[in-house]
């Protein structure tokens, strides 16, 4: 399952993240998945392949196919544009209605996931009946 906005869990623990930062017209992209190991003391549950039961690939190998399925990805987005990643990434995401608290910039917020604006950003509706935007913060499912 994917969790908003870069990281992947198996059985609610993350094995993956992606961490994107722009660098003048580019963007640099560096992606972690834990194949043979994975952190253990960490404020979240964390898994890897290895974990799971599932023999880890060489990480050679891997790193290939990982930047094949990004090329892959990468052409999709260009060709089919943002709205059709978005409804493949929420296809694979928490479901709508999902209980998440949110460590965003402008303060701590819980409630219900709405799915994503326009632009990517999570809409969280909070108990008071309001629509949060989020940008940026740390997720975690309640």
């Amino acid at each position: 399952m994917i969790k908003w906005p870069n990281d992947l869990l198996a059985d609610g623990a993350k094995i993956s993240g992606i961490l994107l930062e722009g660098a003048g017209d580019a963007v640099i992209v560096g992606i972690g998945v834990n194949l043979a190991h994975h952190p253990i003391d960490i404020d979240r549950a964390a898994t890897s392949l290895a974990a799971l039961g599932f023999p880890p690939p060489d990480p050679a190998d891997f790193a290939e196919d990982l930047a094949a399925s990004f090329a892959a990805g990468l052409s999709r987005w260009r060709n089919e544009g943002l709205a059709a990643l978005f409804a493949r990434w929420q296809a694979r995401a928490h479901p709508l209605g999902t209980a998440l608290r949110v460590n965003a910039p402008d303060g701590v917020f819980e409630g219900l996931y709405q799915g994503l604006d326009a632009d990517g950003a999570l809409r969280l509706a909070t108990p008071d009946g309001l629509l949060h935007l989020v940008h940026a913060g740390d997720v975690f499912l309640l």
